[in-house]
């Protein structure tokens, strides 16, 4: 694969749905089958992924968590300085996304970490400009250390970077197929949405992103598309306009 990233087939380009993605994921979603750090294997799976939809011609913008090492608000919780705890985890979403930066290289995809705390010897720094620009040249472009400020979660960082680069949808990787009105691993008959609207996740406090990270998507007309990461190919259906998941939007869900 060349540096300037995959040439999408004519047909390819014509089925696309999005074509500039937002893929939030967990850093817990990095654990696979471990307790704890990363799982390489899992890695892997992800990066394939992200590959297959890069070659279609899919500009694809990461940001990972860092819950798999380090928990900022759990330490405060625990006694911790609130603004060092999540500096920390900060930290650890670098760690992640160095990881998965490897995964996708050897997957053949042309990646850039792109850090909102300057460590030059490890990533660049994030500037917007320069991220589209990566984009464009179509190179995948992991965003890493959140906002750069405590107190603002990875799905707030998200949400704002999806915006600043003007992706056409957010993806929330989850577990789970979707959005549920409880949590169905311990409720079997939790009761499924195909379709949300913005005020929906607010006035319900249904658990799928932060406040914050929700009024950021509704406030600039940015759909978000719940789905689970586990399934093979579910990245790629979302791009070609396949339903998956739960669309979140600010029109009718009816």
């Amino acid at each position: 694969m060349s540096e300037g990233g995959p040439t999408a087939t004519d047909g390819a380009e014509r089925e696309l749905r999005y074509r500039r993605i937002l893929l939030k994921l967990s850093g817990e979603a990095l654990l696979g089958t471990r307790q704890y750090g990363v799982d390489p294997e899992f890695c892997a799976f992800i990066a394939s992924q992200v590959a297959h939809v890069s070659s279609l011609g899919v500009q694809m913008g990461i940001v990972v968590g860092g819950g798999n090492i380090f928990r900022g608000l759990a330490a405060a919780a625990r006694g911790m300085d609130r603004a060092t705890g999540d500096y920390i985890g900060m930290l650890a979403t670098v760690m992640n996304a160095l990881a998965l930066q490897d995964a996708l290289e050897r997957a053949g995809v042309p990646t850039r970490v792109m850090s909102a705390i300057g460590m030059n010897e490890v990533a660049e720094p994030y500037i917007r400009r320069r991220a589209v620009r990566h984009l464009e040249k179509g190179r995948v472009v992991i965003l890493a250390a959140g906002t750069g400020n405590p107190y603002f979660t990875t799905d707030t960082a998200a949400a704002l970077r999806a915006v600043e680069i003007g992706a056409e949808v957010l993806l929330k990787a989850t577990k789970v197929d979707g959005v549920y009105d409880a949590d169905p691993l311990s409720h079997p008959d939790a009761r499924r949405y195909d379709r949300l609207v913005f005020a929906d996740l607010l006035r319900d406090r249904l658990q799928v992103m932060d406040a914050t990270a929700v009024s950021l998507c509704m406030e600039n007309d940015l759909p978000i598309i719940v789905f689970d990461l586990n399934r093979p190919d579910n990245i790629r259906r979302v791009a070609t306009g396949e339903v998956v998941g739960t669309l979140i939007t600010g029109g009718d869900p009816a």
